[in-house]
């Protein structure tokens, strides 16, 4: 049988219980070692991480533990790939006026384009949380709707970044580690913004499913 889940969706969001979520029981820190591991792999490591942290939030919210979730390789490559291409959509925007910006030694396009990538940033936890209950891509390609969502997630949604910025902070501790520990501190502060992000979402547009088979 898995290990006992103390802390999901339905847990109040907390400092201490997001901190402890990715680590709370040994099949839960196996999983952020296999995830440290993949991300020797360039590039596919990384989606493959994304697409576990949406593998672990659709489990929760269909009635089910988060672990194991490094299971179908092959649906996490699926969820993580959509997932960044529509981070490199919202980011876009930044990311050609910050171009024009240096190109042109305009400061004020320079910083336009930190403010859009702040916009940018901050609407990306407006689709994450419902393409992981759905995993509908049209979730995904619509900033305004995820802008939208984002100013509904009400209060909750800024202790969430509260959390996940310490959490990144905290992360750069790896880098003790003969700088390879950043790969499993990384892994770990994403299951962490991951986590407090999909409670907010989950619980204010209610996202929460029937139990499934696993």
């Amino acid at each position: 049988m898995p290990p006992t889940q103390d802390i999901d969706l339905s847990t109040p969001l907390g400092w201490k219980q997001a901190f402890w979520f990715p680590v709370q029981n040994r099949l839960a820190r196996r999983e952020v070692l296999i995830g440290g591991l993949l991300l020797l792999i360039p590039i596919v490591g990384w989606i493959l991480n994304m697409g576990h942290r949406i593998e672990m939030t659709h489990r929760m919210q269909h009635g089910q533990p988060a672990w194991p979730a490094w299971t179908n390789y092959r649906q996490l490559w699926k969820d993580g790939c959509p997932t960044l291409l529509g981070m490199i959509e919202y980011h876009a925007p930044a990311v050609v006026v910050g171009f024009a910006g240096w190109y042109f030694q305009l400061v004020a396009l320079q910083c336009l384009a930190s403010v859009l990538w702040i916009v940018a940033t901050m609407a990306v936890p407006g689709y994450m949380t419902h393409y992981c209950y759905a995993r509908d891509p049209q979730e995904i390609f619509n900033p305004l709707r995820a802008m939208r969502r984002v100013w509904q997630a009400g209060p909750g949604y800024w202790h969430a970044w509260a959390i996940a910025l310490a959490a990144l902070a905290l992360s750069f501790l790896g880098l003790l580690g003969l700088g390879i520990g950043f790969l499993w501190t990384s892994v770990w502060f994403w299951q962490v913004a991951g986590f407090s992000f999909a409670t907010q979402f989950t619980e204010v547009f209610d996202l929460r499913g029937e139990e499934q088979m696993a």
